[in-house]
């Protein structure tokens, strides 16, 4: 296009332009002619002229005569000759004298010649006009011419106009064009002819090919398209296009749609026995000429298809939302209520859960079928309302034989009762059916919870009047969830008794109940992991010298080997008491223990599932208000003061139980009467939601009151820092100390002489009498005098003696040697060797303690009765 308006611009210039020079040729030829003419007549009629040319020297006077005059005529040349054609003038005198250049034979006869011949001046147009005397005799000649060059013409004036002009519409047709082709290819989007033809066809192709009715509609409700599809839904005439949408005969909520302009989608109208989906949209949204556009599509079999489809995808979704919501927790009673609560929201209006007694404890019921339904419990129930005749929650029943329930139960088989009414069979023998058909239920499913072939229980789903009965496809959405139902529930079950299991084992291996003693006053706290059992454990074991030991340690893992490794370090420590070592030591023999444990498990190419544990043992010495504590790896205790003041002493923290190769230390605290010593495990201070520096500043907080009882303190810590989900063993460990009486202490030095046993004898005698034990003092004596005898002949240095009078009556001899005395059964013949068996046997207990300066042999009586 833009090529077609230069070409013609360029056509219109070079026809003006041509135009003009032919025209502007005429023109000049024609006033080179008339003025040449003018000027040669003029100068022929000139008076006195013909006497000139007849005089002696014509040429003398009018060579002045015609320059003159040629100048003032503006032509090129005046030339006077007389009859033979000599020129008398001529602008070249040079040219005088010579033969005249043109024609002269019709001026001879009278008559004036225009003619163009080049001569002298060149190509010029020259006029030759007779000179006459009064006799009409022609007495010469006057030729007068002008070069045609030398006129102007309206070309001169007209030309750069038209130049102009055409140069003026060249650039507004450059212009014009592009600003036309711009907005054509935004338009066309960048296509071209080709293109545009191209795409016009197939649009015109898929327009009256889809299965889609297109009607385009102008500003005055005027069709102005209508496709073959759109004909047919809606009945239209042949030559629909340009008529109004008002006279088609169409629905008065088809032409409002169509006729308005309003958007619309999928709007639903009814045409005939049709439903048409009717999408419509303005059509200058975009710059385009105004009025809409409508798409219809005939949905009356979609409508149907699209019930079923939702249908189909509410179920979908109702699996979905089982799957993510039931069995969320490894709880029996948590899964069945997840099953009740999912379906009570999308797929029934009651849902109730009966599982039988074995199952809510763990146990497995027997398995294989069942002749009736045995007692179940009502697990879980959630409906639309609360006011209804529905078993209870918590409470036990047994359906009857002819129930669906107990049907269901019995075969393993899902049970429909689409109309509980027409069912009046059965439930008409049920009191409690009665009651839940009466209060408006109206169906039923009844699927069995069922898993690896055991019957657990029956999930039962009604419906109330105001939603559809239950149908086949129904049933087996109720199968698939209580499946789903069943697994967890199994597993949950599983879980529940290996739990109970785990923890029975774990109660079985923790102490049973603190032993009686003075030194201290203790509570305790044990609470296993909600999830599964650990390796914590703690204990208070009664020591020698009415000393008290405080254990409390944490098996790394969980479950039932932690729980079993737990019980064999607890007995261990408690052998290991019996040697009376001391903490740092009893540490070591139990990291060697651990060590083994480790090793066996390799040896049996079993993984090693103990990678150690952590320890704390404390002994405390009521008689000198001191606590000996060493550590493996474990958390620092939390020491009390009488006034509050809470502190974690420094000790050293010493490698877990199971490393090996780095000794234990131990440190001694000196304890005020009224200080409260706090052990605990992890589980206690540290979770998923709080680390352990802020469960220690926690605990330091809580435990900073003065005059809490242990139990006081047992309590306010747990208030404090018990985790809402538990998920590691706490043990809580709380021991407030005691000072035994100084009147009830009786310590005195014996020498290293056989006669000085006597002496002790008597001052042992003494002390008893003031502490009104009389009736122990001959088998006091006999003990005391073997210990001393024994220490006199096997040991040297000073030799002393301790008396406690505690729950039992202590008797203690040290002396500076290491060796230990062993009890020995003497012959007949022995002379020796029967002091250690009588102490044994008027003792309640014996033994050796070793200490930094030597040994100390002790014997514990009870109070109250004699043994010899």
């Amino acid at each position: 296009m833009f090529a077609l308006q230069i070409l013609v611009v360029l056509l219109l210039v070079v026809a003006a332009v041509v135009t003009l020079l032919l025209q502007s040729r005429t023109d000049r030829f024609q006033g080179a002619r008339d003025r040449s003419l003018a000027a040669a007549e003029a100068f022929a009629h000139s008076p006195g002229l013909v006497d000139v040319m007849r005089g002696g020297h014509p040429s003398k006077v009018l060579q002045p005569l015609t320059e003159d005059a040629r100048k003032k005529g503006g032509v090129d040349f005046i030339v006077v000759m007389n009859r033979d054609g000599i020129r008398f003038t001529h602008p070249k005198p040079q040219e005088i004298g010579k033969h005249f250049v043109g024609t002269i034979k019709p001026s001879l006869a009278g008559r004036t010649t225009l003619e163009s011949v080049t001569g002298p001046l060149g190509r010029e147009v020259q006029a030759v006009v007779p000179v006459m005397d009064a006799k009409g005799k022609v007495v010469g000649m006057v030729s007068a011419g002008l070069k045609v060059r030398r006129v102007s013409s309206a070309i001169d004036r007209q030309l750069p106009v038209v130049l102009g002009a055409g140069a003026a519409a060249l650039a507004l047709a450059t212009v014009g064009s592009a600003l036309a082709s711009s907005r054509l290819r935004r338009q066309t989007h960048g296509l071209g002819p080709a293109e545009m033809t191209r795409m016009y066809e197939h649009h015109d192709a898929v327009l009256h090919a889809v299965r889609e009715g297109v009607v385009i509609v102008d500003a005055d409700r005027r069709v102005v398209l209508a496709n073959d599809e759109a004909r047919q839904l809606l009945a239209l005439p042949s030559d629909v296009e340009g008529r109004r949408v008002d006279d088609l005969g169409l629905g008065p909520r088809t032409v409002e749609l169509l006729g308005s302009g309003r958007v619309a989608t999928d709007e639903v109208l009814p045409v005939g026995d049709r439903l048409l989906a009717v999408n419509n949209r303005p059509t200058d949204r975009s710059g385009g000429p105004p009025g809409s556009v409508a798409t219809l599509r005939d949905s009356t079999e979609l409508l149907a298809l699209a019930g079923k489809a939702e249908s189909a995808q509410s179920r979908l979704r109702l699996l979905y939302d089982a799957s993510m919501t039931i069995g969320t927790t490894l709880d029996v009673q948590r899964t069945a209520e997840e099953l009740t609560q999912v379906a009570a929201t999308w797929f029934a209006d009651y849902v109730t859960v009966d599982l039988a007694e074995p199952v809510l404890s763990g146990e497995e019921p027997p398995a294989g079928s069942y002749r009736e339904a045995p007692e179940l419990r009502r697990v879980a129930l959630a409906g639309i309302s609360d006011d209804h005749p529905l078993h209870p929650a918590g409470e036990l029943h047994r359906y009857p034989a002819v129930t669906p329930m107990a049907r269901g139960f019995v075969t393993g088989q899902s049970v429909l009762v689409s109309d509980l009414r027409a069912a009046d069979d059965w439930h008409a023998q049920d009191e409690r059916v009665r009651m839940v058909v009466n209060h408006g239920c109206r169906s039923l499913i009844t699927a069995p919870l069922q898993a690896r072939g055991v019957l657990m229980g029956v999930a039962n789903f009604w419906r109330t009047k105001d939603r559809p009965r239950f149908e086949e496809g129904d049933l087996s959405l109720a199968e698939e969830m209580a499946a789903r139902a069943a697994v967890c529930i199994d597993n949950a079950r599983r879980f529940t008794r290996e739990h109970a299991m785990a923890v029975t084992l774990q109660h079985s291996l923790l102490p049973r109940g603190l032993p009686e003693q003075n030194a201290l006053d203790v509570a305790h706290r044990y609470l296993p992991a909600q999830t599964g059992v650990g390796g914590d454990w703690f204990d208070v074991i009664p020591l020698p010298g009415a000393r008290v030991a405080l254990v409390i340690g944490d098996v790394v893992g969980h479950g039932l080997h932690a729980a079993a490794t737990m019980g064999r370090l607890r007995t261990a420590v408690q052998n290991f008491s019996t040697l009376d070592l001391p903490p740092h030591e009893l540490l070591s023999h139990l990291d060697e223990l651990v060590n083994r444990i480790d090793q066996e498990a390799l040896a049996g190419n079993q993984e090693a599932v103990i990678a150690g544990a952590t320890c704390l043992y404390a002994i405390y010495d009521p008689s000198y208000g001191v606590c000996s504590l060493s550590r493996a790896g474990h958390l620092l205790p939390a020491l009390v003061h009488p006034d509050g003041t809470v502190q974690f002493p420094e000790l050293p923290a010493g490698p877990p139980l199971g490393l090996g190769g780095l000794p234990f230390e131990a440190v001694d605290l000196p304890l005020p009467e009224g200080s409260s010593l706090v052990l605990y495990t992890d589980g206690l201070v540290e979770d998923r939601t709080r680390d352990i520096d802020s469960g220690l500043r926690t605990l330091a907080t809580t435990l900073a009151h003065a005059g809490r009882t242990p139990q006081q303190t047992c309590e306010a810590v747990l208030h404090a820092l018990l985790p809402e989900r538990q998920r590691d063993d706490i043990a809580l460990l709380v021991a407030r100390t005691r000072l035994l009486d100084p009147g009830r202490i009786a310590d005195w030095e014996v020498p290293s002489d056989p006669a000085a046993v006597s002496d002790a004898r008597a001052d042992l005698s003494r002390q008893l009498t003031r502490w009104d034990l009389e009736e122990e003092a001959f088998t006091t004596e006999l003990i005391l005098s073997e210990l001393i005898t024994n220490a006199i002949r096997h040991a040297t240095g000073p030799i002393r003696v301790r008396l406690l009078y505690d729950r039992t009556l202590i008797c203690e001899v040290s002396d500076t040697s290491s060796t230990s005395p062993h009890l020995r059964y003497a012959a007949d013949e022995d002379e020796g060797g029967r002091g250690l068996f009588l102490v044994s046997q008027l003792a309640q207990r014996w033994g050796t303690r070793y200490t930094p300066e030597g040994k100390i042999i002790w014997a514990e009586q009870a109070l109250g009765r004699s043994l010899l």
